[in-house]
């Protein structure tokens, strides 16, 4: 069990505190409640964009690394559909250098042209290399938009298109700034050797006086229910022929979202699991395929993939899919076989929280979602999956009319 105290100040700052008594070091995670769901449909990439631009220097610190570094600390983030997550580690004894750089950025970044300038093309350019020059880099910027018609996910977070990220101003990023960049839409959780006393006071000190935001309406628009299958054909200068199918699963608080990940982990968790020992050992119709959920706050996506064999076709490999997806609707699964998963699941979420880093980010994670106190719960809501589960969910999920398929061909060389 993840001990842990809580308190809030009063411009709305969750902060969160864990002990532990056995390390120099402690973690320092911020989690702002801002994601490329957030974006206005016309000025996409920009919780992404975010995420370089806080590191452009802010209003009494002109770099955010340097001081960091001499702290003996390092840092990193990452951005998804949901929220944005700054995160470092650093000696214990140096812990207000952290509170120093993240509230100082919290308060105000520094906003130069030349930063925004420099930002914009270090996002230009991992769009181009990871997403429209690498193989397969564009399969989310094709079947997301297939998926979704309505709901925000249907963009990825690095944005629809180049020219969004390109045309974005400097009263566009502050607007974008002023909105979500706020204690009150913040979860910070410290994380190491420290004293929960000293941290509430020091964070008072360097937070308490950062104004509060706006109180933000989320209300985003609903996706319809889906009643026909989707196919999208694209040819690509690919080694190999490539299929990529999503359906829409439960929201990351259902309580069906663990029967879910269960289902994936069934399908291709390992050399052991159905997809791999039927398609890709035994019938051989398949280099690789993968079965993964995308475990978004609103209702995600259940994704399988799969690199073909030279000498198999769409339509085979689909069949054979789907063959494997009816015994799951159509007979129980083995109890040995569920209960083997959901061992390998646990001893991976125990494993994900022995840093401190992990207990931070988890913490920060689950208070977004609810409350951290649920850390606690998430081994027993696996556990409590039946195999009637697997049935009911795996019936509903994989019904007739809700699948859509990405048909990636490669190119014939002439």
């Amino acid at each position: 069990m993840i001990q842990f105290e809580r308190f809030q100040l009063d411009n709305g700052l969750t902060v969160l505190v864990h002990q532990d008594l056995h390390t120099p070091m402690a973690a320092v995670n911020i989690l702002y409640k801002v994601g490329a769901r957030d974006e206005d449909p016309e000025k996409t990439g920009f919780a992404h964009l975010f995420e370089h631009l806080m590191f452009g220097g802010s209003i009494n610190i002109p770099s955010y690394d340097n001081p960091l570094q001499q702290a003996g600390g390092e840092n990193n983030a990452f951005t998804n559909n949901d929220f944005t997550n700054y995160y470092l580690t650093l000696p214990k004894n140096n812990l207000e250098t952290a509170f120093w750089l993240e509230s100082d950025r919290m308060l105000s970044l520094a906003f130069s042209k030349k930063s925004l300038k420099v930002q914009k093309q270090v996002v230009i350019e991992e769009f181009k290399q990871n997403y429209l020059n690498q193989p397969y880099g564009d399969v989310y910027l094709l079947l997301k938009p297939l998926v979704y018609k309505t709901h925000p996910y249907q963009w990825n977070t690095i944005g629809k298109e180049i020219s969004h990220i390109e045309k974005a101003t400097m009263s566009d990023v502050k607007s974008f700034y002023a909105r979500y960049y706020n204690p009150n839409n913040a979860v910070m959780c410290v994380s190491g050797n420290v004293q929960p006393e000293k941290v509430f006071q020091q964070v008072e000190n360097w937070f308490g006086s950062i104004p509060s935001g706006a109180t933000l309406d989320r209300n985003y628009p609903a996706e319809p229910e889906q009643k026909e299958n989707r196919t999208l054909l694209v040819e690509r200068d690919v080694p190999q022929n490539a299929m990529y199918m999503a359906w829409h699963m439960p929201s990351r608080t259902d309580e069906n979202y663990y029967t879910c990940d269960l289902i994936s982990d069934l399908l291709s968790n390992g050399d052991s699991s159905r997809l791999f020992q039927r398609l890709v050992k035994e019938k051989q119709l398949f280099t690789d395929i993968n079965a993964y959920i995308t475990g978004d706050i609103d209702p995600g996506l259940f994704i399988i993939s799969g690199k073909l064999n030279a000498d198999v076709d769409f339509q085979t490999a689909e069949q054979e899919i789907d063959v494997e997806l009816t015994e799951l609707k159509e007979h129980w699964v083995e109890e040995e076989e569920l209960q083997k998963v959901k061992n390998k699941l646990e001893a991976n979420l125990v494993f994900s929280e022995i840093s401190i880093l992990g207990k931070a980010m988890s913490l920060s994670y689950f208070e977004m979602l609810s409350k951290a106190e649920n850390i606690n719960n998430e081994i027993e809501k696996y556990r409590s999956v039946s195999r009637e589960n697997i049935r009911e969910q795996a019936q509903k999920m994989f019904a007739e009319g809700k699948k859509n398929v990405l048909y990636y061909k490669a190119k014939q060389s002439s």
